[in-house]
């Protein structure tokens, strides 16, 4: 498929629905994305159109209607769908958060331990962090990372976190080896 140039607002809407649908795993009401992205349903109304147009979304009529992201969606937003993902927790605050699954962890400046930062890269929403936020991620599948650290900033649109590392351990636990 083509590169499809959206707009941050195109991008955030259709990254509320995929996040709600890969919930719900249901169509989505406008109301329940107009309220996850903080927008008016009529605003949601009218994008869903636009990315109906770019075959994006599809409509599904009837009460329990709503909207449900195409393939196209996730090439879109470079989102990977597995049928089975490896179950890699996030907890916030210590208290480990339903619906979301690391997706990735991208770690910068590892050489200079008081400016290591980590990317983390979730499937659901990251609307309920905050900055000084305390957060674990892990342990991974194979190798057991577990990295603890502190929100420094988020992405909400692309679900990802940026966290000031405190504590990274590998293997966390025993490692299955």
């Amino acid at each position: 498929m083509s590169s499809i140039e959206l707009t941050s607002s195109q991008k955030s809407i259709l990254s509320a629905l995929i996040n709600l649908y890969g919930e719900e795993e249901d169509a989505v009401k406008g109301e329940a994305i107009a309220e996850e992205v903080d927008r008016n349903p009529g605003t949601i109304r009218n994008q869903m159109q636009s990315l109906k147009a770019l075959q994006l979304v599809e409509g599904v009529p009837g009460p329990k209607g709503g909207y449900k992201p195409t393939s196209n969606a996730y090439e879109a937003l470079d989102i990977q769908r597995m049928d089975e993902p490896a179950h890699v927790p996030i907890k916030h605050e210590g208290e480990t958060v339903a619906g979301v699954n690391v997706d990735g962890i991208d770690l910068s400046s590892v050489h200079h331990p008081e400016l290591c930062r980590a990317e983390i890269h979730v499937q659901g929403s990251v609307r309920d962090f905050h900055e000084g936020d305390s957060v674990t991620v892990g342990p991974t599948p194979l190798s057991k990372l577990l990295i603890e650290g502190t929100v420094d900033g988020k992405d909400d649109t692309a679900n990802v976190l940026i966290l000031r590392i405190d504590d990274m351990h590998a293997p966390a636990g025993d490692a299955a080896h």
